[in-house]
């Protein structure tokens, strides 16, 4: 027990030093001073090389900044709020395609026009968690009536009529429900309802009603997670209904289990570990390299997206805030091992070269020749966004040790 204290204490300061890094890179380069929001396409070295502004990245941007400036003592300054505001409000004036219609664009000009637009909820989904944040910490009645009649709009749309999407109902087109749509969802009722007994209470039925959607993936007599499923919670033929996707099954799991957590089942805990925790992660990491895959098929065929077997940061950090959160709220030192499994990995695979901005290499199969090619110019991986890089960190360093 006292060898697990002090490793869990040495991750602790090493997570929060890292915190401390990122941040530093993010306050430094991403701000847009001219037109407001945040630039998220930046080199090793904090240069933009690209200035278009995604929805989904400006949401959580704020969200982030928010989170951390009511949560974590040393980030409560006035700058990270100040460019919290500014994000927020670069949101409302831009974000909407045709207000007041609440449709959003997925991409952005640097000065806020649309570019395009996604027939899907999750920009919409972002702004409503970002202008949500915005009013905890504002306490401005404004961002919570953006954020609440965003989220109605969004209920409506996944559970009445989805034509206010754009997308059209075409008669070859399989009837599937992705595990991502009741997955945000959940995540929102989470979001709006936490310390809010007048929200909480107004999206109950949601919380269960999303939940069970989400079980629905699980197929097989138990033995898989698919990533998609009829609209009567079946398995689909063919490679829609084989794919998977062992990072997003493991970030359903850390959903599922703040679910169940505020609703006190414990047995929906124990299933949540055992299928959304330890099962994606038992078929998807690879024995051979480490890491978790991208996409794998449930078959074991080959899957149909070229980029299945890239290991890439987000996954990862979906499985370390999984494993910490089930290790807080079972007990289970199992749990706390694969998280230093996770994390060790992805700790040593990181390439931030001091700059405070995560580069993560990825490492195909040794049959398609990666042996850890790292990807992007100059021998540069990819890039990983402030949204996905401290959550694992906020889960570690609060934990009581």
């Amino acid at each position: 027990m006292e060898k697990e204290r002090e490793t869990l204490q040495a991750w602790k300061e090493r997570v929060g030093q890292e915190l401390d890094r990122v941040m530093a890179f993010w306050l430094e380069h991403s701000h847009d001073r001219e037109h407001g929001g945040f630039f998220t396409c930046l080199g090793r070295d904090g240069r933009v090389y690209d200035d278009l502004k995604y929805v989904w990245l400006q949401g959580r941007q704020v969200w982030m900044y928010c989170r951390l400036y009511r949560k974590l003592e040393r980030f409560h300054r006035p700058e990270l709020l100040d460019a919290a505001k500014a994000g927020g409000e670069f949101l409302l004036r831009h974000a909407r395609v045709a207000p007041p219609e609440k449709k959003c664009a997925f991409v952005l000009t640097r000065d806020g026009r649309p570019v395009k637009v996604q027939r899907s909820i999750f920009s919409e989904c972002f702004y409503t968690m970002a202008m949500n944040e915005l009013w905890r910490v504002t306490a401005e009645a404004r961002y919570q009536s953006e954020a609440v009649e965003m989220m109605d709009q969004i209920v409506h749309w996944v559970r009445e009529d989805p034509s206010g999407l754009g997308r059209p109902q075409l008669p070859g087109a399989v009837a599937s429900e992705s595990m991502a749509v009741p997955m945000m969802l959940l995540c929102l009722v989470e979001q709006l309802g936490e310390e809010d007994e007048e929200l909480a209470g107004r999206y109950a039925q949601l919380g269960h009603w999303c939940a069970r959607r989400i079980l629905q993936h699980v197929q097989r007599d138990g033995q898989a997670v698919l990533e998609n499923v009829s609209e009567d919670g079946e398995e689909l033929s063919g490679c829609l209904g084989r794919h998977q996707n062992p990072g997003h099954a493991l970030e359903a799991g850390w959903f599922l289990l703040r679910h169940s957590s505020r609703s006190g089942d414990a047995k929906l805990q124990a299933h949540v570990i055992d299928t959304f925790l330890l099962l994606p992660f038992r078929s998807g990491w690879d024995a051979d390299h480490g890491g978790l895959f991208y996409f794998q098929d449930a078959d074991g065929l080959c899957p149909t997206q070229l980029e299945w077997a890239m290991k890439l940061w987000w996954p990862h950090s979906e499985a370390m805030i999984a494993f910490l959160m089930g290790y807080s709220e079972s007990g289970d030192p199992a749990l706390l091992r694969l998280f230093y499994q996770v994390a060790e990995y992805t700790f040593r695979q990181v390439r931030g070269g001091g700059s405070g901005q995560p580069f993560l290499p990825r490492r195909a199969r040794a049959r398609l020749g990666g042996g850890g090619k790292k990807l992007g110019r100059d021998g540069e991986a990819h890039p990983v966004h402030l949204f996905h890089h401290p959550p694992p960190l906020l889960g570690v360093v609060p934990l009581q040790v």
